[in-house]
Protein backbone atom coordinates (compact mmCIF):
# COMPACT_ATOMS: atom_id res chain seq x y z
CA UNK A 1 0.00 0.00 0.00
CA UNK A 2 2.97 2.29 1.15
CA UNK A 3 3.94 2.87 -2.36
CA UNK A 4 0.77 3.18 -4.81
CA UNK A 5 0.53 6.31 -7.01
CA UNK A 6 -2.92 5.56 -4.02
CA UNK A 7 -1.08 6.51 -1.38
CA UNK A 8 1.31 9.44 -2.56
CA UNK A 9 -2.50 11.10 -3.50
CA UNK A 10 -3.55 9.95 0.50
CA UNK A 11 -0.44 11.80 1.60
CA UNK A 12 -1.36 14.55 -0.75
CA UNK A 13 -4.63 14.63 1.09
CA UNK A 14 -3.01 14.68 4.48
CA UNK A 15 -0.46 17.23 3.57
CA UNK A 16 -1.04 20.42 5.43
CA UNK A 17 0.80 22.63 3.44
CA UNK A 18 -0.79 21.38 0.33
CA UNK A 19 -2.44 24.68 -0.64
CA UNK A 20 0.93 26.18 -1.28
CA UNK A 21 1.27 24.21 -4.74
CA UNK A 22 -1.30 26.71 -6.14
CA UNK A 23 0.69 29.86 -5.07
CA UNK A 24 3.31 28.72 -7.92
CA UNK A 25 3.43 28.64 -11.83
CA UNK A 26 4.22 25.16 -12.36
CA UNK A 27 6.24 24.78 -16.27
CA UNK A 28 3.96 23.32 -18.36
CA UNK A 29 4.59 21.06 -21.74
CA UNK A 30 3.39 22.01 -24.78
CA UNK A 31 -0.03 20.07 -24.52
CA UNK A 32 -0.65 22.03 -21.37
CA UNK A 33 0.46 19.22 -18.64
CA UNK A 34 2.30 19.85 -15.68
CA UNK A 35 5.92 18.98 -15.97
CA UNK A 36 7.19 17.33 -12.70
CA UNK A 37 9.51 19.78 -11.31
CA UNK A 38 12.03 18.36 -8.88
CA UNK A 39 14.48 21.30 -9.44
CA UNK A 40 14.09 24.03 -6.92
CA UNK A 41 17.87 23.13 -6.05
CA UNK A 42 19.15 25.33 -9.21
CA UNK A 43 15.94 27.55 -9.58
CA UNK A 44 12.91 28.01 -7.50
CA UNK A 45 9.46 28.19 -9.31
CA UNK A 46 8.23 31.99 -9.78
CA UNK A 47 5.03 32.45 -6.71
CA UNK A 48 1.71 34.07 -8.88
CA UNK A 49 2.28 36.95 -6.65
CA UNK A 50 5.84 38.08 -8.05
CA UNK A 51 4.36 39.93 -10.95
CA UNK A 52 2.22 41.59 -8.76
CA UNK A 53 5.28 43.21 -6.56
CA UNK A 54 7.18 44.21 -9.24
CA UNK A 55 4.17 45.96 -11.23
CA UNK A 56 4.13 48.14 -7.83
CA UNK A 57 7.54 49.14 -8.47
CA UNK A 58 7.09 50.45 -12.20
CA UNK A 59 4.07 52.08 -11.60
CA UNK A 60 5.28 53.93 -8.78
CA UNK A 61 8.56 54.12 -10.88
CA UNK A 62 6.23 55.69 -13.64
CA UNK A 63 4.25 57.92 -11.44
CA UNK A 64 6.73 59.73 -9.04
CA UNK A 65 10.53 58.87 -11.07
CA UNK A 66 13.17 59.85 -8.55
CA UNK A 67 10.86 60.49 -5.72
CA UNK A 68 9.72 57.29 -5.59
CA UNK A 69 13.17 56.88 -3.30
CA UNK A 70 10.50 58.34 -0.73
CA UNK A 71 7.12 58.35 -2.20
CA UNK A 72 6.58 54.96 -3.48
CA UNK A 73 4.23 52.79 -1.43
CA UNK A 74 7.52 51.33 -0.76
CA UNK A 75 9.44 53.83 -0.41
CA UNK A 76 12.70 52.44 -2.28
CA UNK A 77 15.00 54.27 0.04
CA UNK A 78 15.27 51.74 2.63
CA UNK A 79 13.73 48.92 0.16
CA UNK A 80 15.88 46.11 1.77
CA UNK A 81 15.08 46.89 5.20
CA UNK A 82 11.50 45.37 4.38
CA UNK A 83 13.14 42.16 3.41
CA UNK A 84 15.42 41.41 6.50
CA UNK A 85 13.34 40.36 9.65
CA UNK A 86 11.97 37.59 7.35
CA UNK A 87 15.48 36.47 5.74
CA UNK A 88 16.41 36.32 9.46
CA UNK A 89 13.89 33.97 10.71
CA UNK A 90 15.04 32.16 7.95
CA UNK A 91 18.69 31.69 8.49
CA UNK A 92 18.27 31.98 12.20
CA UNK A 93 19.84 35.15 12.56
CA UNK A 94 19.74 38.63 14.33
CA UNK A 95 18.57 41.21 11.92
CA UNK A 96 20.97 43.39 12.68
CA UNK A 97 23.67 40.29 11.17
CA UNK A 98 21.00 40.10 7.68
CA UNK A 99 21.68 42.34 4.56
CA UNK A 100 20.70 41.36 0.99
CA UNK A 101 22.57 42.44 -1.25
CA UNK A 102 24.59 42.07 -4.52
CA UNK A 103 25.25 38.24 -6.14
CA UNK A 104 27.21 35.66 -4.30
CA UNK A 105 30.05 34.81 -5.64
CA UNK A 106 30.34 39.10 -5.19
CA UNK A 107 29.70 38.90 -1.45
CA UNK A 108 32.16 35.80 -0.82
CA UNK A 109 34.79 38.42 -2.62
CA UNK A 110 33.64 41.09 -0.23
CA UNK A 111 33.46 39.00 2.94
CA UNK A 112 36.78 36.90 2.22
CA UNK A 113 38.33 40.99 1.97
CA UNK A 114 37.08 41.43 5.69
CA UNK A 115 37.79 37.59 7.44
CA UNK A 116 40.64 36.07 4.98
CA UNK A 117 43.48 38.36 6.38
CA UNK A 118 46.70 36.14 5.47
CA UNK A 119 50.30 36.26 7.07
CA UNK A 120 53.52 34.80 6.59
CA UNK A 121 52.54 31.47 8.58
CA UNK A 122 48.51 31.63 8.21
CA UNK A 123 47.39 31.70 4.51
CA UNK A 124 45.58 28.90 3.55
CA UNK A 125 41.91 28.39 3.18
CA UNK A 126 40.22 24.98 3.81
CA UNK A 127 37.44 23.52 1.78
CA UNK A 128 35.75 20.66 0.68
CA UNK A 129 37.23 19.19 -2.52
CA UNK A 130 34.13 19.20 -4.62
CA UNK A 131 33.00 22.47 -3.54
CA UNK A 132 31.02 24.10 -5.71
CA UNK A 133 33.27 25.72 -8.77
CA UNK A 134 32.52 29.26 -8.35
CA UNK A 135 33.52 28.82 -4.73
CA UNK A 136 37.01 27.16 -5.26
CA UNK A 137 37.85 30.00 -7.76
CA UNK A 138 36.96 32.69 -5.50
CA UNK A 139 39.48 31.08 -2.66
CA UNK A 140 42.40 30.42 -5.20
CA UNK A 141 42.04 33.55 -6.43
CA UNK A 142 41.93 35.56 -3.14
CA UNK A 143 44.65 33.26 -2.31
CA UNK A 144 46.79 34.54 -5.45
CA UNK A 145 45.51 37.52 -5.00
CA UNK A 146 47.18 38.26 -1.37
CA UNK A 147 50.47 36.69 -3.04
CA UNK A 148 50.87 32.96 -2.09
CA UNK A 149 50.43 29.74 -3.67
CA UNK A 150 49.35 26.19 -2.45
CA UNK A 151 47.43 27.24 0.05
CA UNK A 152 44.24 25.41 -0.54
CA UNK A 153 43.91 22.36 1.61
CA UNK A 154 40.88 20.43 0.45
CA UNK A 155 38.60 17.65 2.51
CA UNK A 156 38.43 15.07 0.69
CA UNK A 157 36.49 12.03 1.04
CA UNK A 158 37.76 8.40 1.82
CA UNK A 159 38.87 6.11 -1.07
CA UNK A 160 35.91 4.24 -2.22
CA UNK A 161 33.67 7.15 -0.61
CA UNK A 162 31.05 10.11 -1.38
CA UNK A 163 30.62 11.62 1.66
CA UNK A 164 33.05 13.41 4.45
CA UNK A 165 33.57 12.20 7.79
CA UNK A 166 32.84 14.07 10.09
CA UNK A 167 36.13 12.89 12.33
CA UNK A 168 38.11 13.07 9.30
CA UNK A 169 37.20 17.02 8.83
CA UNK A 170 37.52 17.50 13.04
CA UNK A 171 41.38 16.15 12.27
CA UNK A 172 42.50 18.23 9.38
CA UNK A 173 41.49 21.17 11.29
CA UNK A 174 43.15 19.53 14.22
CA UNK A 175 46.65 19.15 12.12
CA UNK A 176 46.56 22.20 9.37
CA UNK A 177 44.79 24.41 11.83
CA UNK A 178 47.28 26.43 12.43
CA UNK A 179 48.26 27.31 9.13
CA UNK A 180 44.66 28.22 7.90
CA UNK A 181 43.14 31.53 7.72
CA UNK A 182 40.13 30.77 6.60
CA UNK A 183 37.43 27.57 6.11
CA UNK A 184 34.73 28.14 4.04
CA UNK A 185 32.15 25.26 3.99
CA UNK A 186 29.03 24.57 1.61
CA UNK A 187 26.14 23.74 3.36
CA UNK A 188 24.76 21.14 1.98
CA UNK A 189 27.45 20.31 -0.57
CA UNK A 190 25.85 20.81 -4.30
CA UNK A 191 26.69 17.74 -5.57
CA UNK A 192 26.56 15.22 -2.66
CA UNK A 193 23.80 17.18 -0.77
CA UNK A 194 25.54 16.38 2.50
CA UNK A 195 24.83 18.99 5.69
CA UNK A 196 27.69 19.35 7.57
CA UNK A 197 27.67 20.38 11.67
CA UNK A 198 28.86 24.19 10.95
CA UNK A 199 28.56 25.14 14.56
CA UNK A 200 31.16 22.13 15.57
CA UNK A 201 33.18 23.08 12.94
CA UNK A 202 33.14 26.68 14.00
CA UNK A 203 34.49 25.70 17.27
CA UNK A 204 37.20 24.00 16.20
CA UNK A 205 38.15 26.33 13.76
CA UNK A 206 38.12 29.39 16.14
CA UNK A 207 40.49 27.35 18.81
CA UNK A 208 42.40 27.22 15.98
CA UNK A 209 42.45 30.87 15.23
CA UNK A 210 40.72 30.32 11.82
CA UNK A 211 37.86 32.34 10.54
CA UNK A 212 34.64 30.44 9.44
CA UNK A 213 32.25 31.21 7.07
CA UNK A 214 29.37 29.29 4.88
CA UNK A 215 28.27 29.07 1.26
CA UNK A 216 24.79 28.27 2.22
CA UNK A 217 23.50 28.51 -1.22
CA UNK A 218 21.71 25.26 -1.29
CA UNK A 219 20.92 26.17 2.39
CA UNK A 220 18.98 29.35 2.81
CA UNK A 221 15.23 28.24 2.20
CA UNK A 222 16.14 24.46 2.64
CA UNK A 223 17.59 24.12 5.99
CA UNK A 224 16.67 24.83 9.73
CA UNK A 225 19.35 26.92 9.99
CA UNK A 226 20.87 29.05 13.03
CA UNK A 227 23.66 31.07 11.99
CA UNK A 228 23.84 32.96 14.95
CA UNK A 229 24.30 30.12 17.61
CA UNK A 230 26.41 28.34 15.42
CA UNK A 231 29.14 31.20 15.73
CA UNK A 232 30.08 31.20 12.51
CA UNK A 233 31.64 34.75 11.35
CA UNK A 234 30.27 34.70 7.95
CA UNK A 235 27.66 33.53 5.11
CA UNK A 236 26.13 34.31 2.38
CA UNK A 237 23.66 32.81 -0.25
CA UNK A 238 22.03 33.36 -3.09
CA UNK A 239 17.83 33.85 -3.16
CA UNK A 240 16.93 32.21 -6.89
CA UNK A 241 17.06 28.22 -5.83
CA UNK A 242 14.86 27.42 -2.28
CA UNK A 243 14.51 31.31 -2.08
CA UNK A 244 12.05 31.20 -5.38
CA UNK A 245 13.27 35.20 -6.62
CA UNK A 246 14.38 34.35 -10.03
CA UNK A 247 17.26 33.56 -12.47
CA UNK A 248 20.00 36.05 -10.76
CA UNK A 249 18.52 37.74 -7.99
CA UNK A 250 20.37 39.79 -5.22
CA UNK A 251 21.53 37.31 -2.48
CA UNK A 252 21.89 37.23 0.59
CA UNK A 253 24.82 38.16 3.58
CA UNK A 254 25.33 37.38 7.19
CA UNK A 255 28.18 38.61 9.42
CA UNK A 256 27.51 37.59 13.10
CA UNK A 257 26.83 40.24 15.56
CA UNK A 258 30.08 40.19 17.84
CA UNK A 259 31.76 41.74 14.67
CA UNK A 260 28.45 44.62 14.12
CA UNK A 261 30.79 47.12 15.37
CA UNK A 262 34.22 46.06 14.44
CA UNK A 263 34.62 49.01 12.31
CA UNK A 264 38.55 48.47 12.14
CA UNK A 265 37.55 45.67 10.38
CA UNK A 266 39.50 46.28 6.80
CA UNK A 267 36.39 45.98 4.36
CA UNK A 268 36.02 47.30 0.70
CA UNK A 269 33.38 50.24 1.28
CA UNK A 270 30.65 51.64 -0.61
CA UNK A 271 28.12 54.48 0.02
CA UNK A 272 25.02 52.19 0.99
CA UNK A 273 27.22 50.88 3.97
CA UNK A 274 27.72 54.75 5.44
CA UNK A 275 25.96 55.85 8.01
CA UNK A 276 21.93 56.73 6.90
CA UNK A 277 21.62 59.81 8.53
CA UNK A 278 24.80 61.64 7.09
CA UNK A 279 24.93 59.44 3.57
CA UNK A 280 23.71 62.40 1.35
CA UNK A 281 26.29 64.59 3.22
CA UNK A 282 28.41 63.53 0.38
CA UNK A 283 32.00 65.30 1.75
CA UNK A 284 31.78 62.78 4.75
CA UNK A 285 34.66 60.31 5.28
CA UNK A 286 32.86 56.64 5.49
CA UNK A 287 31.47 56.32 8.36
CA UNK A 288 30.05 52.52 8.09
CA UNK A 289 26.37 51.19 8.92
CA UNK A 290 26.95 48.89 12.60
CA UNK A 291 26.09 45.53 11.75
CA UNK A 292 25.78 43.77 7.75
CA UNK A 293 24.58 46.49 6.80
CA UNK A 294 28.10 48.18 6.75
CA UNK A 295 29.11 46.19 4.32
CA UNK A 296 27.05 47.40 1.70
CA UNK A 297 28.21 49.14 -1.79
CA UNK A 298 25.55 50.25 -3.76
CA UNK A 299 21.78 50.84 -3.77
CA UNK A 300 20.40 47.68 -4.45
CA UNK A 301 18.08 46.98 -7.26
CA UNK A 302 14.86 47.56 -6.43
CA UNK A 303 13.36 45.15 -9.60
CA UNK A 304 14.92 42.40 -7.93
CA UNK A 305 14.28 42.46 -4.54
CA UNK A 306 10.48 42.56 -5.00
CA UNK A 307 10.44 39.19 -6.36
CA UNK A 308 12.35 38.44 -3.50
CA UNK A 309 9.77 39.94 -1.11
CA UNK A 310 7.01 37.97 -2.89
CA UNK A 311 9.01 35.01 -1.93
CA UNK A 312 9.61 35.56 1.43
CA UNK A 313 6.20 36.68 2.32
CA UNK A 314 5.13 33.01 1.44
CA UNK A 315 8.24 31.59 4.17
CA UNK A 316 7.09 34.17 6.60
CA UNK A 317 3.14 32.79 6.60
CA UNK A 318 4.07 29.00 5.90
CA UNK A 319 7.47 29.14 8.58
CA UNK A 320 10.36 26.96 8.40
CA UNK A 321 9.27 24.88 11.17
CA UNK A 322 6.90 23.53 9.06
CA UNK A 323 7.97 23.44 5.76
CA UNK A 324 10.99 21.48 7.22
CA UNK A 325 8.66 18.92 8.77
CA UNK A 326 7.54 18.50 5.46
CA UNK A 327 10.49 18.20 3.72
CA UNK A 328 12.14 15.45 5.60
CA UNK A 329 8.85 13.70 5.08
CA UNK A 330 9.14 13.84 1.05
CA UNK A 331 12.27 13.72 0.97
CA UNK A 332 12.23 10.67 3.06
CA UNK A 333 9.36 8.98 0.52
CA UNK A 334 11.70 9.54 -2.40
CA UNK A 335 14.13 7.92 -0.40
CA UNK A 336 11.74 4.67 0.28
CA UNK A 337 10.33 3.95 -2.51
CA UNK A 338 14.27 4.61 -4.66
CA UNK A 339 14.58 1.54 -1.94
CA UNK A 340 11.88 -0.01 -3.11
CA UNK A 341 11.52 -0.22 -6.22
CA UNK A 342 15.46 0.70 -7.60
CA UNK A 343 17.61 -0.74 -5.00
CA UNK A 344 19.84 -2.61 -7.40
CA UNK A 345 19.65 0.01 -10.16
CA UNK A 346 20.05 3.32 -8.23
CA UNK A 347 22.63 4.64 -5.59
CA UNK A 348 21.69 7.64 -3.59
CA UNK A 349 25.23 9.15 -2.41
CA UNK A 350 23.35 11.54 0.29
CA UNK A 351 23.44 10.59 3.50
CA UNK A 352 20.75 8.83 4.81
CA UNK A 353 20.72 10.59 8.25
CA UNK A 354 17.77 13.36 7.27
CA UNK A 355 19.38 15.62 10.36
CA UNK A 356 22.45 15.63 7.45
CA UNK A 357 20.80 16.63 4.29
CA UNK A 358 18.24 19.01 2.86
CA UNK A 359 15.69 17.93 0.57
CA UNK A 360 17.89 17.13 -2.37
CA UNK A 361 18.78 13.59 -3.28
CA UNK A 362 21.82 12.97 -5.46
CA UNK A 363 21.35 9.64 -7.56
CA UNK A 364 23.84 7.66 -8.96
CA UNK A 365 23.21 4.98 -11.36
CA UNK A 366 24.72 1.51 -11.44
CA UNK A 367 24.30 0.66 -14.75
CA UNK A 368 26.92 3.84 -16.14
CA UNK A 369 24.66 5.19 -18.44
CA UNK A 370 23.31 8.01 -16.24
CA UNK A 371 23.09 10.55 -18.40
CA UNK A 372 21.51 9.07 -20.96
CA UNK A 373 18.46 7.69 -19.03
CA UNK A 374 18.62 11.27 -17.58
CA UNK A 375 17.99 12.70 -20.62
CA UNK A 376 14.99 10.13 -21.37
CA UNK A 377 13.68 10.79 -18.22
CA UNK A 378 13.82 14.35 -19.02
CA UNK A 379 11.80 13.61 -22.37
CA UNK A 380 9.27 12.05 -20.09
CA UNK A 381 8.34 15.82 -18.72
CA UNK A 382 10.32 15.19 -15.35
CA UNK A 383 12.96 18.75 -15.03
CA UNK A 384 15.56 17.49 -12.45
CA UNK A 385 19.62 18.30 -12.64
CA UNK A 386 22.68 16.45 -13.97
CA UNK A 387 25.85 16.70 -12.77
CA UNK A 388 29.14 15.74 -13.52
CA UNK A 389 31.07 13.49 -13.31
CA UNK A 390 27.80 10.63 -12.55
CA UNK A 391 24.90 12.88 -10.53
CA UNK A 392 21.12 13.17 -11.28
CA UNK A 393 20.16 15.63 -8.20
CA UNK A 394 16.40 15.19 -7.21
CA UNK A 395 15.22 18.06 -4.93
CA UNK A 396 11.91 17.41 -3.84
CA UNK A 397 10.96 21.12 -2.44
CA UNK A 398 8.05 21.26 0.05
CA UNK A 399 6.66 24.38 -0.64
CA UNK A 400 5.45 22.81 -4.54
CA UNK A 401 5.93 19.23 -4.64
CA UNK A 402 4.16 16.76 -3.98
CA UNK A 403 4.10 13.13 -2.96
CA UNK A 404 2.46 12.44 -6.31
CA UNK A 405 5.37 14.26 -7.98
CA UNK A 406 7.83 12.02 -6.27
CA UNK A 407 6.01 8.86 -7.13
CA UNK A 408 5.69 9.44 -10.84
CA UNK A 409 9.04 10.56 -11.27
CA UNK A 410 10.10 7.03 -9.57
CA UNK A 411 7.91 5.22 -11.82
CA UNK A 412 8.86 6.80 -15.07
CA UNK A 413 12.86 6.07 -13.89
CA UNK A 414 11.78 2.25 -13.01
CA UNK A 415 10.44 2.58 -16.50
CA UNK A 416 13.47 4.02 -18.41
CA UNK A 417 15.85 1.81 -16.30
CA UNK A 418 13.59 -1.47 -17.35
CA UNK A 419 13.92 -0.76 -21.25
Amino acid sequence: MKYTLAYAQKLDAQDELKSYRDKFYMPRKENGEEHIYLCGNSLGLQPKTTKEYIDQELADWAKYGVEGHFHAKNPWLPYHEFLTDKMAKIVGAKPIEVVMMNTLSVNLHLLMATFYRPIKNRYKILIESDAFPSDRYAVESQIRFHGYTNGLVELRPREGEELLRHEDIEATIEKEGDEIALILIGCPNYYTGQVFDIKRIAALGHAKGCSIGVDLAHGAGNLKLELHDSNVDFAAWCTYKYLNSGPGSVGGCFIHERHAHAFDLPRFAGWWGHDKETRFGMRDGFNPIPGAEGWQLSNPPILSLAAIRASLDIFDEVGMAALYKKSVQLTGYLEDLLNEFLENEVTIITPKDSTERGCQLSLQLTNGNGKSIFEAVTKRGVIADWREPNVIRIAPTPLYNSYTDVHTFVMILKEELEK
